[in-house]
């Protein structure tokens, strides 16, 4: 590890590294300063089997940096270094370094003093849902184009219909079986949950720039609990907002677990929706009436995905997300769906807090 960081262009003698326990994808490691209170940094192993192009992931990193880096100092915003994430290049000036077996590495500054959470409270969401809303607001003027999709189709779910549907038919680890029960119920929502990519074909739902990975672990909070930093920028790109915003309510507004064994700890967390949404919409004042209408949906539509995609994985023999056992993405999968029923129980409760939001 001491090799690697040397191959990158960091201001401090490098003391004790230490693997990091977060994500499903990458392989994280905090690099501390040999010297106290010196600048310590964030290094990342990139699984380049899920993030093919990684000097264009590179790129909109950093475009993406700077322009939130400049928006801020528009804003009159201080200490800029906690707000925004910063690479650091390697020494020959790129942002990554290759190592002799082919794998690719990353270096962040990283922000200290701060840390994030796997459940917060109503108060926190509200926070929260400014944060990414302004963040949203803030990329709001990069033009498509300037990026790359970095995970192409990433929350299309025709694509991932597909991708499931494939494995379905391939049942490569043979448990389809005993798994049937879950694809019906897939299927009978299929149609519905489709709705967003047929507006956007019509015309009436546009794409802007997306975090695409707004879980609640992906915002930093300095010692006062308040927002400083959003993090895991691997899959910002264009996207529909509601994805953004379902995404939050799938992780956040959920009384159990992403991967819950007791079903039923699971259900919507009103005061976490009510509150994010109140947040959120105080910031992001660009949304068009197709776009409020349809956030709510929003939640279910990313519950389900994510049921999808575990399953799909699952019937895959578990290619893809890291797992602690065996039937992980089983687990993951039920609770899910669990989830999705919930949000479909509740969804007019859901769609009242956002119009009432609003105003």
């Amino acid at each position: 590890m001491i090799n690697l960081i040397q191959h990158f262009a960091i201001r401090n003698e490098v003391g004790e590294i230490r693997p990091l326990k977060i994500g499903h994808i990458n392989d994280s490691f905090i690099v501390d300063s040999k010297n106290p209170g010196g600048e310590s940094y964030f290094l990342q192993k990139i699984n380049h089997h899920i993030f093919k192009n990684v000097e264009g992931l590179q790129k909109n990193i950093q475009l993406v940096t700077n322009h939130l880096r400049e928006k801020l100092k528009e804003a009159g915003e201080t200490n800029i270094g906690q707000k925004v994430l910063q690479l650091v290049p390697a020494n020959d000036g790129k942002l990554f370094y290759q190592d002799a077996e082919g794998s690719f590495w990353r270096v962040y500054v990283n922000i200290q003093g701060t840390h994030s959470y796997d459940v917060i409270t109503p108060e926190l969401s509200y926070k929260a849902g400014e944060a990414f809303g302004n963040f949203q607001f803030m990329l709001s003027d990069i033009a498509h184009d300037e990026l790359i999709e970095t995970i192409p189709n990433f929350h299309n779910i025709e694509f991932r219909l597909e991708q499931f549907r494939d494995a379905v038919k391939a049942n490569a680890a043979g448990r389809l079986t005993k798994t049937q029960w879950l694809v019906d119920e897939i299927e009978s929502r299929a149609e519905e949950m489709c709705m967003p990519e047929r507006l956007f074909r019509e015309g009436k739902l546009p794409k802007r720039i997306n975090h695409c990975d707004t879980k609640v672990n992906n915002m930093l909070f300095d010692t006062n609990d308040e927002p400083v930093c959003i993090v895991d920028l691997d899959t910002v790109m264009p996207g529909f907002v509601l994805s953004d915003f379902g995404d939050f309510m799938r992780s956040a507004a959920n009384t159990g677990a992403e991967d819950d064994e007791n079903l039923d700890n699971i259900g919507v967390n009103l005061a976490i929706f009510e509150a994010y949404t109140r947040g959120y919409l105080k910031k992001a004042t660009f949304l068009t009436p197709a776009e409020l209408g349809n956030l709510a949906f929003g939640a279910k539509l990313l519950s389900y995905m994510q049921t999808v995609r575990f399953f799909g994985d699952y019937l895959n023999g578990d290619t893809y997300y890291k797992i602690e056992h065996e039937h992980h993405n089983w687990q993951r999968s039920l609770a899910q769906f669990k989830l999705l029923q919930s949000q479909e129980e509740h969804f007019e409760a859901m769609q009242k807090i956002v119009f009432d939001c609003r105003n």
